[in-house]
């Protein structure tokens, strides 16, 4: 099994496909715009107190007032808030907490108004970004994330991910963790810390810690609304959650993203260093890998399955639904109840594999074909159990109901990911006319001859759907070789299925999109 990452830098960003044996699974956009990454930590200010909904809500910069919920406040919310005081005051300016004398916890089942006020001052974590209509969702059990550990400031306790299923080695890092860890902070041991030695560890224990120190640091003069401590990019913080020993590459094409990236795995995994490549090739780097076609055939509202069969995904305000439909493969077999089971068992890899390219979260319910055996039910239901095992997110599979019906709740903390395939036409500009597509080739020599004689432009790249990079490059004598010979200048092609068939553009040599001056 060969894992990839592709990066292709944009002018607002960066997008980051995460293909597995060159099939994508995961597709995330990352926006410059977005202040509000899982993980930022913010000085907010308490604008008011809901007792009715037992939360507060909170500004920290974004149009609305991000949401923070009394259990989400921690038990030890009294000595994070008396910590970030006495830190702003300069009373308390040592970042290790060991002489920090701690405050009693809170209840459990307490109200958010014996704890918070309106206009104070309060360190909060993103925990979901923003969705739709609402704000920020924030916790006050602040956390920061490493390689191989989560350190956890005004706690004391050391837990070993559940995933880590050998129990020599789960004690094995539950010691070495309490050997190292400084007092007043506690542990989570992630999964990938599994038979790793105590220097790397204790590396990544430190880096995390200073990471702390820094933080506070700027929590001295930090003002309402400021960012202290901030997640690494989106990049980095997957990089960081799945590069493991299946990677094979990681493909990037932009220099500066490239070292930044080349840099940050020489600390989290200096052996995997060489497996970051900068891609040169003349075509985009998603057109080379195939990502810009399974972007718009995975991304409908109808996703087929090999077999004939497929997905029908809707969407509404309150849950997501799929429908298993088995299409052309009902005529394949004799038999229903088989039918049936494997149709069901393709669509359970794809329905899986599109909640994670998709991240959808909150409550999905599938519609499978009805089976009647209870054997197929249950080896569908674990099979589903089994895939989803696969994703980073929390999620929870229920068994099939009697009326073939598959709920599952996953854990939303970031927009859906949503891309548009739907295509508004750009010969005709949605009004269904066009002028003759024929005429298209045409269209494209009389410019190419004006860029080149009137314009005197040189290094000219013509940029074409496939179907016309084919018409004018196959054969000996092509029309690009008749070009050559009537302009003595040869023009380079490039194909970009993202374009419609009638569209087109031409590039100078300096990468830039030429203007034609008619």
């Amino acid at each position: 099994m060969s894992n990839e990452l592709i990066i292709n830098a944009t002018q607002s960003g960066g997008r980051i496909a995460f293909l597995r044996d060159k099939s994508l699974v995961e597709f995330h956009h990352e926006t410059e715009g977005n202040n509000f990454i899982v993980g930022d930590i913010f000085l907010g200010t308490v604008r008011r107190v809901s007792p009715g909904l037992n939360a507060a809500f909170i500004d920290i910069g974004y149009e609305k007032d991000a949401f923070l919920h009394y259990h989400d406040l921690g038990a030890n919310i009294r000595s994070l808030t008396k910590f970030s005081k006495l830190v702003q005051n300069k009373k308390y300016t040592n970042p290790r907490l060991a002489d920090f004398k701690m405050e009693p916890a809170i209840e459990k089942l307490g109200k958010v108004s014996d704890v918070l006020k309106a206009n104070q001052q309060i360190l909060v974590q993103v925990d979901k970004e923003p969705i739709s209509s609402k704000g920020p969702r924030l916790s006050c059990e602040l956390s920061l994330a490493g390689r191989y550990i989560v350190l956890v400031p005004f706690g004391n306790a050391v837990n070993v991910s559940k995933k880590v299923s050998d129990m020599n080695e789960k004690k094995r890092l539950q010691r070495l963790i309490s050997s190292i860890k400084p007092e007043g902070f506690g542990v989570i041991v992630r999964t990938v810390a599994e038979g790793k030695d105590v220097a790397e560890l204790d590396r990544d224990l430190t880096e995390l810690m200073e990471k702390w120190q820094k933080g506070i640091e700027k929590l001295q003069t930090a003002k309402p609304r400021e960012k202290v401590i901030g997640e690494v990019g989106r990049t980095n913080s997957l990089l960081r959650d799945v590069l493991n020993e299946t990677f094979d590459s990681i493909i990037v094409d932009d220099k500066k993203m490239y070292d930044d990236i080349k840099e940050f795995i020489h600390v989290i995994a200096p052996d995997k260093e060489k497996i970051v490549k900068l891609y040169s090739g003349k075509a985009k780097v998603f057109e080379a890998y195939g990502i810009e076609k399974q972007l718009k055939l995975l991304f409908g509202p109808t996703v087929s399955l090999p077999s004939g069969g497929y997905l029908v995904i809707e969407h509404t305000e309150a849950l997501h639904v799929i429908d298993v439909n088995s299409g052309n493969k009902s005529n394949s077999e004799n038999d229903q109840e088989s039918t049936a089971y494997n149709v069901n068992m393709e669509a359970v890899t794809e329905i899986a594999r599109q909640l994670r390219l998709r991240d959808m979260g909150g409550i999905i319910v599938m519609d499978f074909i009805d089976m009647k055996s209870a054997e197929h039910k249950r080896m569908v239901y674990e099979q589903m159990r089994k895939e989803m095992r696969l994703d980073r997110a929390k999620s929870t599979v229920l068994p099939l109901t009697k009326f073939g019906l598959m709920q599952i709740t996953r854990q939303r903390v970031r927009p859906e990911m949503n891309i548009v395939t739907m295509e508004k036409c750009p010969a005709c500009n949605g009004t269904g006319k066009i002028t003759a597509s024929i005429s298209v080739a045409d269209q494209i020599e009389n410019k190419l001859d004006f860029i080149l004689t009137k314009q005197n432009e040189s290094g000219v790249t013509l940029i074409t759907h496939p179907y016309l990079y084919a018409h004018f490059t196959k054969g000996m004598f092509s029309l690009r070789f008749q070009w050559f010979w009537k302009y003595k200048k040869w023009i380079k092609m490039e194909k970009d299925t993202s374009l419609a068939i009638t569209e087109f553009h031409f590039k100078n040599g300096q990468e830039q999109i030429i203007e034609i001056q008619q």
